[in-house]
């Protein structure tokens, strides 16, 4: 992870503050709430397949991401890894319901691609979020959402053919399909990277076949 700068001292600062106002959460945000905000972010450009949040950590952070690709990923004891999630530019990652129940972190936050994040303290955060209510249920909406998105997801798994897992994540995250590589798509599916390639190819040819000249 490369050094962090806050928002107005970073030489991009005008484009930063323009995808904040895109982010999923902060774009409902009124101006004198994104005044109060902005200097308590830290904005950090990431490595490909950097680590921002460990499972298991206690010291928990809220991001923004502007730029790149996430996920969210948890681990046994015998170091197997499952994908819960993708996270595209303007969305959010976020530790919040493990630090409402004093808990340690549950999974790693990690990125996909390069990656650029807003971040802060996530109990910085939640003292923001108390002075702004109007703000903190549209973001505990989000949370509610996300998780309700992993659900399906590992509902998903239980019970769709490999077919049928393939199709569903084509037609509900069409624009991450190019953008994650395909062996981290492949063990969100839980499939084999030759599965999913087959699998991928087939979808095309069909979407080919049905789309009108």
């Amino acid at each position: 992870m490369r050094s962090m700068n806050p928002v107005a001292n970073h030489p991009e600062s005008m484009r930063l503050r323009a995808q904040l106002l895109e982010n999923v959460v902060l774009k409902q945000m009124k101006p004198s709430a994104m005044v109060e905000l902005e200097p308590m972010l830290s904005v950090v450009d990431c490595h490909k397949g950097e680590c921002l949040i460990r499972q298991g950590a206690l010291d928990m952070e809220q991001y923004f991401l502007l730029d790149g690709i996430m996920k969210r990923v948890v681990a046994n004891q015998q170091g197997r890894e499952m994908i819960l999630r993708f996270t595209d530019a303007g969305a959010i990652e976020t530790s919040y319901a493990a630090w409402r129940l004093d808990t340690p972190v549950p999974y790693s936050i990690m990125t996909v691609t390069k990656a650029r994040v807003a971040k802060l303290p996530l109990p910085q955060w939640v003292a923001f979020l108390d002075r702004h209510p109007d703000l903190k249920q549209i973001f505990e909406f989000e949370v509610m959402h996300l998780m309700s998105e992993i659900m399906a997801h590992t509902i998903t798994l239980h019970l769709l053919d490999a077919p049928g897992r393939v199709l569903r994540f084509m037609r509900k995250h069409a624009e991450l399909a190019d953008r994650i590589p395909q062996k981290e798509l492949a063990s969100y599916l839980n499939l084999s990277a030759e599965t999913l390639s087959r699998l991928g190819r087939a979808h095309r040819a069909h979407v080919s076949e049905t789309t009108p000249d």
